[in-house]
């Protein structure tokens, strides 16, 4: 179907999907679930294609993790979509306010109506963005990258299947099959039937999509995250979550990608930290004092700081003090989240007040940041930015607002 077609398509759909009750949703989100299941085979054969595909273009390790699926992830696809059964509706819910006047003012959630999502090598995307753009009262144009093709081509037929059995209307959930630059570009210039765009993806495509589109952008992903050893903290649980951080997943974007570690516990913490990480098979880079410590480490450069690596790779560095490491967190992070290990109550707060982040952590991992983790059931993603939505978006961060105003006969004076 043609790229304009597919927008109209979704922008008819959409005054439907805004109308719809509660149990209408859900029971689309139980049949979509059962249709994953019962596709489960025909998806994994799909995958594999894209698996060899990948491999044969030479793609990393970590990058394939991204695109792999199994049995056990298909079984997380299709429990995000019956958990969003048991989370409530925002579409409606919202605050009543009364005027001197006599106008009652009612700010009630609605749905965005069209919803865009480009994005890159995780198909489980697919599911969840579908899922939560139904619940939330929109339809959804997912535009998935070049190597999850056969996957998502699968995962949306089972998932359009089971919608339809519900009796939500074709269109609700469309895939443009074209993975060429010329059809993203061509979604993010559907102002005229496209309401929200939202990236997900590495720092190339999202700084794509937000120089690139008409359509308003939720910033979402990039993850240049870090974990701060502070010289109070306790160093066993720093390196239990330093390695959690990094060595857990680290194809995804809360996977810690810098260790900061304060002076005064540099030359205990360190060696044995980063032999524990060496062992995961984490390759190291340091700064002058980290390879003097630790012989062996890769001098990092200045980029290092920068990278979101997306690997088993980690950049080290020892600070003068927590000041130093705030900082460095504000200079080269993304937003999106930082951690602090201490057992001191003002370093904690300092770092807390201080560091411009989605979500920062007090001697936690890095890696819960995440909707299912939040309690929010799947996420679209994490948003950096500052605007509309910060942190991980759930259903209420996929609504807008309006306001109903009821009167009398009021007139203004």
């Amino acid at each position: 179907m043609d790229i304009q077609e597919i927008g109209k398509k979704a922008k008819e759909v959409s005054r439907v999907l805004a109308s719809l009750f509660a149990d209408i949703k859900n029971r689309a989100l139980s049949e979509m679930a059962a249709s994953l299941m019962q596709a489960k085979e025909k998806i994994l054969l799909a995958n594999e294609r894209d698996i060899n595909a990948a491999r044969e273009k030479g793609m990393s390790e970590a990058l394939v993790d991204r695109l792999k699926l199994n049995e056990s992830r298909i079984f997380s696809m299709v429990k995000g979509l019956k958990d969003l059964c048991d989370l409530p509706d925002p579409v409606g819910q919202g605050e009543v306010i009364k005027r001197p006047n006599g106008l009652t003012i009612m700010r009630q959630h609605v749905p965005f109506g069209v919803i865009g999502i480009i994005y890159e090598a995780r198909p489980n995307v697919t599911s969840d963005a579908a899922g939560l753009c139904l619940k939330a009262g929109s339809s959804v144009i997912l535009r998935g990258g070049s190597e999850a093709i056969n996957s998502n081509k699968a995962i949306v037929s089972a998932l359009v299947s089971g919608a339809v059995k519900a009796g939500i209307p074709e269109g609700a959930i469309q895939l443009i099959e074209d993975t060429g630059h010329e059809s993203a570009r061509a979604l993010m210039k559907m102002r005229q039937y496209v309401d929200l765009l939202i990236p997900r993806g590495g720092a190339g495509l999202i700084k794509t999509v937000v120089e690139n589109s008409t359509v308003p952008v939720i910033e979402t992903g990039v993850g240049n995250c870090h974990v701060y050893v502070d010289e109070s903290a306790d160093l066993e649980m720093a390196k239990n979550i330093i390695i959690n951080a990094k060595t857990s997943r680290p194809s995804v974007c809360n996977a810690a990608e810098t260790l900061l570690v304060h002076k005064a516990v540099a030359e205990r913490f360190i060696p044995e930290a980063l032999k524990a990480l060496e062992e995961k098979g984490v390759e190291l880079r340091g700064c002058i004092k980290t390879c003097q410590i630790f012989p062996g480490v890769k001098p990092a450069s200045e980029e290092d700081w920068a990278t979101e690596y997306l690997d088993l790779i980690l950049a080290v560095k020892v600070v003068d003090d927590i000041d130093e490491a705030i900082e460095h967190i504000n200079c080269y992070g993304s937003s999106h989240s930082e951690a602090i290990v201490t057992k001191n109550y003002d370093s904690a707060n300092k770092f807390l007040s201080r560091v411009d982040a989605a979500c920062v952590y007090v001697n936690a991992s890095t890696r819960f940041t995440d909707g299912g983790e939040f309690g929010f059931g799947a996420e679209i993603g994490i948003s950096t930015q500052k605007l509309h939505a910060r942190g991980p978006m759930g259903l209420k961060e996929l609504t807008t607002v309006k306001y109903l105003i009821l009167g009398d006969g009021q007139v203004r004076l």
